[in-house]
C-alpha cells in the first residue's frame, strides 16, 4: 500500500467510502463487517462515513456505528486508522436529503458522532455540504468551536467551491486538512478545487471517484455498463479491473488526491485497495485522458 497525507495523518493512498454498507439494498451486518475487515486487511487506513448514512427513518448514525463495531472486533492494529465522519446532512427515510449548517446543529451533530464513534476525538469531522439558508461563515465558525474544545482533531469541507475553501482557509488555518468534492472519469467540474486543494496543502477526497466507469461485478449489477472505454482496454492489458485503472489514473492526477471508493463485498475493497500499487505508463496516461468525456 502507497500512503498519502491528510494534515499531519499518514492514510492509505486509497481509502474506504463505507456508505453502501448502510444506505438502500445494503448487505447484512455481517457482510458489512466483512467488508470492512477486507479492508483493514488491504492495509487501508482511511474510512469515510458521515451520521446521514443510513436507510431508514430514525437510522441517524447507522454507518458510524457499524464502522466502530467492526474496529472493535478486529481485535488489534486499528491505531492508525482514521476514520473520517461528516455532519450536517440528514436522510427522512424516504430517499431525500436535507441539509443543516447551523452552528448548533453541526455542534450537536459533532457530539453524537463521537459518542457513537467511542473516540476521544473525531479524527477528521467535515462539514458535509453547505447550507444556503445558513451564511458559510457561521457554519465554518462552528468547525472551529469543536476544535478548539477538542471534539475533532482536524476540520474538512465536502461539495464547495473555491471561494468557500478558501474563506474556510482564512477561518481554520492549517486546521482544515481536507476537501471532499465529486470527481471521477465522468465528472471533472471540481478541476479548479482539486488543484486549490494542492495549492493549500489539502488532501481532496473524492466522492464517487468510479463514475464512468461501470461498477464492478463483484458488487452486482449497477444498470448500463461503459464496456469498451480505454480504462477497460488498458484495464485488459494489465490483467486487472477497470474500477483498479480508474483509481490509479486518479491517483496522478494530484497530490493532493485520496479516493474513497465504496464497496459493499470484500472482494470490491481488496480490488480497489490494489489500485495504489498499479504503475500506469505515461503512453497509458495520455490514451486515458484522450478518451475522457468533455
Amino acid at each position: 500500500m502507497q500512503y498519502r497525507t491528510i494534515g499531519n495523518t499518514t492514510v492509505s493512498a486509497v481509502g474506504l467510502g463505507a456508505m453502501p454498507l448502510s444506505i438502500e439494498e445494503r448487505p447484512d451486518q455481517e457482510r458489512a463487517i466483512a467488508t470492512l475487515h477486507a479492508a483493514l486487511d488491504a492495509g487501508v487506513t482511511l474510512i469515510d462515513t458521515a451520521d446521514s448514512y443510513h436507510w431508514h427513518a430514525g437510522e441517524q448514525g447507522h454507518n458510524e456505528l457499524l464502522i466502530a463495531h467492526a474496529l472493535a472486533r478486529y481485535g488489534s492494529h486499528t491505531a492508525d486508522v482514521l476514520v473520517a465522519t461528516k455532519g450536517g446532512r440528514g436522510r427522512p427515510g424516504d430517499g431525500s436529503w436535507t441539509v443543516n449548517g447551523t452552528p448548533a446543529h453541526l455542534k450537536r451533530a459533532a457530539e453524537a458522532s463521537l459518542k457513537r464513534l467511542g473516540v476521544e476525538a473525531i479524527g477528521l469531522y467535515q462539514l458535509h455540504k453547505p447550507d444556503p439558508a445558513v451564511p458559510w461563515a457561521d457554519s465554518v465558525g462552528a468547525l472551529l468551536e469543536l476544535l478548539d474544545a477538542g471534539t475533532i482533531r482536524a476540520a474538512g469541507i465536502s461539495n464547495v467551491n473555491t471561494a468557500q475553501i478558501r474563506e474556510a482557509h482564512t477561518v481554520l488555518g492549517d486546521r482544515l486538512v481536507s476537501v471532499q468534492n465529486q470527481y471521477s472519469p465522468a465528472v471533472r467540474d471540481s478541476e479548479p478545487e482539486l488543484r486549490l486543494s494542492a495549492e493549500l496543502g489539502l488532501a481532496f477526497l473524492p466522492w464517487s471517484p468510479l463514475g464512468g466507469i461501470s461498477r464492478s461485478s463483484l458488487d452486482g449489477p449497477s444498470g448500463p455498463t461503459s464496456v469498451g472505454t480505454a480504462f477497460h482496454r488498458i484495464a485488459a492489458e494489465h490483467g486487472v479491473s477497470p474500477q483498479q485503472i480508474a483509481l490509479a489514473w486518479l491517483l496522478t492526477r494530484s497530490p493532493a488526491m485520496i479516493p474513497v471508493p465504496g464497496a459493499s463485498r470484500p472482494a470490491s475493497i481488496q480490488d480497489s485497495a490494489q489500485a495504489a500499487e498499479l504503475t500506469l505508463s505515461s503512453a497509458e496516461l495520455t490514451q486515458l485522458d484522450d478518451a475522457l468525456p468533455g
